[in-house]
């Protein structure tokens, strides 16, 4: 269901687009975020600038970059919090031409610092914590020239800076072609390495047509974001964007309370935000009753909301709400939507029979097509590589908003684009297929299938099989093995409140549900799961290499420790025993009371400053074991219980 363009123009640039609303709408509120003032009552103070302020600040910002020695092309590397400072300085860059370089820290810190090293940033742009990470690890930032620090402990940077540009000359937006670098994003890394993805002005143009026309209605005026990048295109859009108290690199963690009383406060029209969000923010709304009667549009995206979270959601909404699924990737959004009444009038059941999650039809603007799957590159497209609609196939994808190119990664180009002659086609990755009405039906990521010995198992395409089950939450098909010999086992996480003694009740019930189905069929080993390792970003996208390497552990005992490891794990325990005899030491035997003292350094601080290093490889080890049981376990036994004959958990995990 199409909403009417509401003022994006093709051929004109974001920062010009919000310059124009500025001029025809200056006191309309721009941005209204979340204050330091003190909370009243559980509920978030806010502030707010208008279109003239903003405009304003965005444009002495970017004068202020350019005393900087910012300027057109510059690669400049942004650690900022996400909200309303980040928003004034991406339009700022976007202003002078400068080329942000957006990494998202929940990729781990190992990998946003050669994210940030690959990329070669020319200037960095971050919080005072981001600043002392720069000085630890120069080598990232070796060819940064430009330096400014930002948000709290920065003795208000972001206002200084506007400040210093609001005494220098304000010039307008240079001119650019479609062609143009406007900014570098990262993939997820969720799939593999993370990769720089070149994203021009056309591809911006290209993505704020089909947010627009895809879903909103000129009466929208007023949106709630969870991701930056969406306010973005609101203030391009010229509408109010609302940012609510809550960690975006955490949504998982949004207090769906806060998230109510923004959307009532303000008169919120519509929400992007992901399934990890709008779960819990439907539960809110179900067990209090509160009402959000100014809501009538919801975009979700970052993974396949499920028909479930549909009717959840509908059934809070008001009547004439609309809910969108909306299907696509850092190199290309959005490619598909489906609405929610759609997906409920048939789709819905198509999880259940293995056909996959219906995520709709392409965005406008944009070409899909699926063609044969394989691990090897397709240099350029012929007529006979596109497949019948109703066979499975990769996902291909073409269009303004599909990104031309990864930035400086040929090898990258070579295995996701397809030339076409003036037009390149993106393999996505995910597996697939099309429908004859012309719905993408999405069946998993291509790197995900398990290729066993009678074919290949799709994880998406199967899971929805097991998803009936009323005591099931989620399910992940993982696989082990050398190829076209993988052993395939499905790891189960239980629904809330059921217990670890029904599972060999519902793993015979899950059995039954998977030998009546000719996708599922092949699959014999079933594990629960207590939580399952999920991406920071979306907190939804389940780590199903890690969960490999558990299932593996727990099936042949890959990883079980040797006599060896046992016999080094006695020796923390005997440092305990001896602090804990202290009261039977000879105090004045100088080499047992300097012993006893070196005991209680290596068992006590040795032990605590271990703990982050067995998180991370906790992580690793995909157990779902609780933070504090890994840190009492970590006091106990020091580094002995996770390190294994001289390898780390993160070697075991390989």
């Amino acid at each position: 269901m199409p909403g009417t363009r509401t003022g994006v123009r093709p051929d004109a640039s974001l920062a010009e687009l919000l310059a124009r609303h500025a001029g025809r709408t200056p006191d309309k509120a721009a941005v209204i975020h979340p204050d330091d003032r003190p909370a009243s009552a559980g509920r978030g103070t806010y502030t707010s600038i208008d279109y003239a302020g903003l405009a304003a600040q965005v444009t002495s910002c970017a004068a202020g970059l350019r005393a900087h020695g910012i300027g057109r092309g510059t690669r400049t590397a942004l650690l900022v919090t996400p909200g309303a400072d980040l928003l004034t300085l991406v339009f700022a860059l976007m202003h002078i031409g400068a080329v942000p370089v957006v990494v998202d820290p929940g990729m781990g810190l190992g990998r946003m610092l050669d994210c940030i090293r690959r990329v070669g940033v020319q200037a960095f742009i971050g919080v005072a914590s981001a600043h002392v990470l720069r000085r630890l690890r120069p080598r990232a930032f070796a060819g940064v020239r430009s330096l400014i620090k930002v948000g709290r402990g920065s003795g208000n940077g972001l206002e200084k800076l506007i400040a210093l540009g609001a005494r220098m000359p304000q010039l307008p937006p240079p001119d650019s072609g479609p062609d143009d670098l406007a900014l570098i994003g990262y993939t997820t890394g969720s799939t593999g390495p993370a990769k720089p993805v070149e994203i021009t002005v056309g591809m911006l143009q290209g993505m704020a047509y089909g947010i627009e026309a895809g879903h909103f209605t000129a009466d929208m005026t007023t949106t709630l974001v969870t991701l930056p990048l969406m306010g973005v295109f609101d203030l391009a859009a010229g509408r109010t964007v609302v940012v609510p108290k809550m960690n975006m690199g955490r949504v998982g963690a949004a207090d769906p309370a806060l998230l109510t009383d923004a959307i009532q406060r303000f008169g919120v029209n519509a929400m992007f935000a992901s399934p990890a969000v709008l779960g819990p923010f439907s539960a809110h709304l179900a067990g209090t009753d509160a009402r959000v009667p100014s809501l009538r549009l919801i975009v979700s995206g970052g993974a396949p909301v499920t028909p479930g979270l549909m009717s959840a959601l509908r059934a809070v909404l008001p009547d004439e709400a609309r809910v969108f699924s909306t299907y696509g990737s850092t190199e290309a959004l959005p490619m598909a939507l489906v609405e929610s009444r759609e997906v409920l009038a048939g789709p819905a059941e198509g999880p259940a029979e293995g056909l996959g999650v219906c995520v709709g039809r392409p965005a406008p603007g944009t070409s899909v097509r699926t063609i044969e799957v394989n691990d090897g590159p397709v240099p350029h497209w012929t007529p006979e590589l596109a497949l019948a609609g109703d066979e499975l196939g990769e996902i291909v994808v073409s269009g303004r908003a599909v990104s031309p190119r990864y930035f400086q990664s040929p090898e990258a180009d070579a295995e996701h684009k397809i030339r076409d002659g003036g037009r390149r086609w993106h393999r996505t990755g995910d597996v697939g297929w099309i429908d004859g009405e012309g719905r993408i039906w999405f069946c998993g990521r291509k790197s995900h299938r398990v290729r066993t010995a009678s074919g290949d198992l799709h994880t998406v395409r199967c899971e929805g099989v097991f998803h009936t089950h009323p005591q099931v939450k989620r399910t992940a098909l993982v696989g082990f093995g050398p190829h076209g010999e993988q052993r395939p086992v499905l790891c189960v996480e239980l629904a809330p409140g059921t217990e670890r003694e029904q599972w060999p009740r519902i793993e015979g019930e899950l059995r039954a549900l998977g030998a009546n189905n000719a996708a599922t069929k092949a699959i014999s080993d079933f594990l629960p799961h207590p939580a399952f390792p999920v991406d920071v970003r979306h907190n939804s996208k389940i780590r199903r290499e890690l969960l490999a390497g558990w299932a593996e552990d727990q099936l042949t005992g890959s990883r079980r420790p040797s006599a060896t490891d046992r016999a080094l794990r006695v020796v923390p325990l005997l440092g305990w025993a001896y602090l804990a005899a202290w009261p039977l030491l000879p105090w004045d035997h100088v080499a047992l009371t300097a012993l006893w003292w070196v005991d209680a350094f290596l068992s006590v601080v040795v032990h605590a400053a271990q703990i982050p290093s067995a998180l991370r490889a906790e992580q690793e080890l995909a157990t779902g074991r609780r933070p504090g049981a890994t840190a009492a376990l970590t006091m106990l036994f020091g580094a002995t219980w996770w390190r294994r004959r001289g390898r780390t958990a993160e070697e075991v995990a390989a």
